[in-house]
């Protein structure tokens, strides 16, 4: 769930999958993104904390991967 930051009205999330993850168990991310944040999380297991970043993080974040 995220907060609506205009309207205080709390929303659920759409997380969505990497097109990089595979149905075979490998590493897997699903992302999430609200007014202010980007949320990842590990898609095998859902119940684990997420990582929160802000959209400029989520940014810079990509890409470093991307060059990695």
């Amino acid at each position: 769930m995220s907060i609506n930051a205009s309207t205080g009205i709390t929303v659920p999330l759409t997380w969505i999958k990497s097109s990089y993850s595979s149905n075979e168990g490998g590493a897997c991310v699903e992302i999430a993104t609200a007014d202010r944040a980007v949320l990842v999380r590990d898609s095998k297991d859902t119940s684990l904390p997420h990582l929160t970043l802000t959209h400029t993080g989520w940014t810079h974040f990509v890409r470093y991967a991307a060059g990695a």
